[in-house]
């Protein structure tokens, strides 16, 4: 890769040395929901010629990856270049508080002397400081500074959103201006193994190349802007996207298909290049303070991918979708993928509301009803998944081959394994409490970062008791031991274990049974749910009825989901789940008590 000799100036000089006017221009051109299918990847399908010229004249980077599949955790993640698990930023459209050292990174370029606007998506996760952006919305633009002043502005595209595929009326407005040309024939596109061959879904992958095309024009409009306002030749730019495409098993997963994204980073003078380095999301910030000649505070776990030593690893998570939770992690390294569920008894595909709008989802169910799926789509309708997925990218690019178990593979196994449970450890991995507890300890810790920072020997754990849950009957002895822990959380995972274990941990019953008068809701319901695994349904269902009015709201939702699971077993609380409903501000309760209560009655009605 290259670098120019000017920009190795500016990272080796100290922030006070520079004067304002002296510091390139950074623009970044922000994507949504798109995958790598642009024509400089080598897509022979893609028709983005603006992009593809960008690449000859920047470095394309060919591994790098967002820490989550799903846009609000990533980004809050991007503008604070730490982890959303070490934030408390994990769960989708939740609320953290920060503490006040760590702070979105344009607040130090604004210090440095730089406009920085944004337009117009923030979606963070927290409340932003007023401080972060000069400018924030439809009319941030470079062209609001001063004259001379360096600047740092954000575009975002959100034209290529999941609801431009799902939406016909939005996708025909993005895609309104595009030439017959432009235009793909669904016929002739290669789709992924595990989807069904249907021109219903075949349409939905056109639309994404489409979408995609429509995207370029945007990108290559600004770009034009810069060169009409004589800025090309001092702006590096930055081509990204906040995740992989916005379709089912890629979009809020975190196989390639739903962190894999392009890169594309333009320096004035630039030739085409191309860096195979592992690029984690979280270090687009701290390349920005670096190429704006910045030192990079020391709390940020991002680095510059621009020098220094490369990662040997990225991580993602994955935690509350929506409505639905699933704590599955990742390790990616060049070659291999390492993929942890923590809660293997469920299925892959959890009906969540807005993915089941979309006619891919919808498409997969019919064909599955039908007995019609593929081999590969047939793996992603199991009822349960395997506690590690191994996968070999260079050999199964779609990831469909779990190597678990093949023993040429074990070194790489546990090397994965290992590198998993330190980053799980060390980064205090906030994913591992339930939701509920932590909104009871962010009001004595001050901030949800605060919650497990300095905590090691609860860290270790907290990690430990999660990932025995989910590793069979041998480990009930662990779980009974865990139902001991003064802590919660740990207590949690040790009832969770016994549920995932179920019938074979009948001499848990007594401990259960206790654990429904724990202090913690969490608790509760963790027990609630491994009495019903037991076959004591009439024990649990009062307990979760009774959670269903707590104060704690991501208890209530926990509590419908238990229910929810619980099919049959939860007819009798019908009425409680009915009653639930009433007066119910969090849309994601009333998503799962509706949809419970459809199954249970046989109903059809609508979820909002």
């Amino acid at each position: 890769m290259r670098i120019h000799s000017w920009v190795l100036v500016i990272c080796a000089m100290a922030a006070g040395a520079l004067k304002a006017a002296d510091r390139p221009n950074i623009l970044w051109l922000s994507a949504e929901d798109i995958s790598s299918h642009l024509g400089c990847y080598g897509d022979a399908r893609a028709i983005t010629p603006h992009l593809d010229r960008l690449a000859t004249e920047g470095v394309r980077y060919t591994h790098a990856f967002t820490t989550a599949g799903v846009c609000a955790p990533c980004r809050s993640g991007i503008i604070t270049g730490m982890y959303q698990t070490t934030l408390g930023t994990h769960h989708m459209r939740c609320k953290a508080v920060l503490p006040e050292h760590i702070r979105p990174f344009p607040m130090y370029l604004r210090e440095a002397g730089y406009f920085c606007t944004n337009n117009s998506k923030t979606d963070y996760q927290f409340r932003h400081p007023k401080e972060t952006w000069d400018m924030s919305g439809r009319k941030g633009h470079w062209r609001g500074r001063k004259k001379g002043q360096p600047f740092f502005a954000v575009f975002n595209f959100t034209g290529c959103h999941e609801s431009g595929i799902a939406s016909e009326a939005k996708y025909k407005t993005v895609t309104a201006n595009l030439k017959p040309s432009q235009r793909q024939d669904a016929s002739k596109l290669t789709l992924p193994p595990y989807y069904p061959d249907t021109p219903i879904v075949r349409e939905d992958w056109k639309r994404n190349y489409e979408l995609i095309t429509a995207m370029d024009a945007w990108a290559g409009d600004l770009i034009g802007q810069l060169k009409e306002d004589g800025l090309y030749e001092n702006t590096i730019i930055f081509f990204w996207s906040d995740h992989g495409v916005g379709l089912p098993r890629a979009k809020r997963w975190l196989y390639d298909s739903g962190t894999r994204v392009p890169l594309i980073v333009r320096q004035p003078g630039g030739k085409a290049a191309v860096s195979y380095r592992l690029v984690s999301s979280i270090d687009f910030g701290p390349t920005v303070l670096e190429l704006a000649g910045l030192e990079i505070p020391k709390h940020m776990q991002g680095r510059s991918f621009i020098g220094g030593a490369p990662r040997k690893f990225v991580f993602g998570a994955r935690d509350r979708m929506d409505e639905r939770y699933d704590i599955i992690r990742s390790v990616r390294g060049p070659r291999f993928r390492y993929i942890r569920n923590y809660e293997p008894l469920k299925t892959y595909y959890q009906y969540m509301n807005t993915p089941e709008k979309g006619a891919t989802m919808r498409e997969i169910r019919r064909v599955a009803e039908a007995g019609k799926l593929p081999a590969a789509a047939k793996l992603f309708m199991a009822s349960t998944k395997p506690t590690e997925e191994l996968y070999d990218l260079e050999t199964d690019p779609h990831e469909i081959h779990n190597l678990i178990g093949e023993r040429k593979h074990a070194d790489k196994l546990n090397e994965l394994r290992a590198a998993h449970s330190d980053w799980v450890k060390r980064t205090g991995d906030l994913g591992l409490l339930p939701e509920a507890e932590i909104e009871i300890r962010e009001k004595a810790a001050g901030s949800r970062y605060n919650i497990l920072k300095g905590k090691t020997k609860l860290n270790a754990q907290l990690g430990n008791a999660a990932a025995m849950a989910s590793s069979g009957v041998y480990a009930l002895p662990s779980m009974l031991q865990a139902m001991r822990h003064p802590d919660a959380a740990v207590r949690y995972w040790g009832a969770t274990g016994v549920g995932n274990i179920g019938p074979q941990a009948a001499n848990a019953k007594q401990p259960m049974i206790t654990a429904l008068k724990d202090k913690s809701p969490s608790v509760r319901i963790a027990a609630a749910r491994a009495l019903a695994k037991l076959g004591e349904a009439k024990l649990a269902l009062p307990v979760l009825e009774t959670e269903l009015q707590s104060e704690h709201q991501w208890g209530r939702l926990a509590a419908a989901i238990v229910l929810d699971e619980m099919d049959a077993q939860a007819k009798p609380s019908i009425p409680a789940l009915k009653n639930a409903l009433k007066n119910q501000p969090n849309k994601y309760i009333v998503r799962v008590v509706n949809r419970a209560l459809n199954e249970l009655q046989g109903t059809n009605n609508v979820v909002p």
